[in-house]
């Protein structure tokens, strides 16, 4: 980096961190993808609840990336800023064929996809930890419990 950059955090710690927080935008960016293209296809006796719950979803996750983002542009390090890029970091698949998926195959998708968040989350936090960036731990905090909270509510349509 060529920034003049002093906030107290060494570059490799910060480089560490803003990899991390890297993958963790680009699982994001699939999934508010996946999610934004379930509540256009959705379809069946639950539209109306999934079309607004997917909704709120995809705008939260949408506005999760910016904060992500800047983030990682706050510790001194690009973003990766193409969905090409963000498929080969991601553990989240896009769907495909969406037309033919049924609304409970969606909402397990997106169960299951709600959970790989907390999961990379989690695993960044000690890195982040380490490396004394609570910035970033709160960030990550906070998209946790997001996450959590929707697998929960996503969850509860399957019972």
């Amino acid at each position: 980096m060529k920034e003049n950059l002093n906030v107290g955090l060494p570059e490799a710690k910060r480089k560490e961190v803003a990899d991390g927080l890297i993958k963790l935008l680009a699982n994001n960016s699939v999934l508010y993808l996946k999610t934004h293209n379930f509540h256009w296809n959705v379809v069946g006796p639950m539209f109306q609840p999934l079309h607004s719950v997917f909704e709120t979803q995809y705008v939260d996750l949408w506005n999760a990336g910016d904060t992500i983002a800047e983030r990682v542009r706050a510790l001194g390090f690009y973003v990766p800023a193409s969905y090409a890029d963000f498929a080969k970091l991601s553990k989240i698949k896009e769907a495909s064929g969406t037309c033919q998926i049924k609304a409970k195959v969606m909402i397990s998708e997106l169960v299951h996809d709600h959970q790989v968040m907390v999961r990379l989350a989690r695993e960044l936090l000690p890195e982040t930890e380490a490396a004394d960036d609570q910035v970033s731990v709160d960030l990550l905090s906070g998209r946790m419990e997001v996450h959590e909270k929707n697998a929960w509510m996503l969850r509860s349509f399957l019972e």
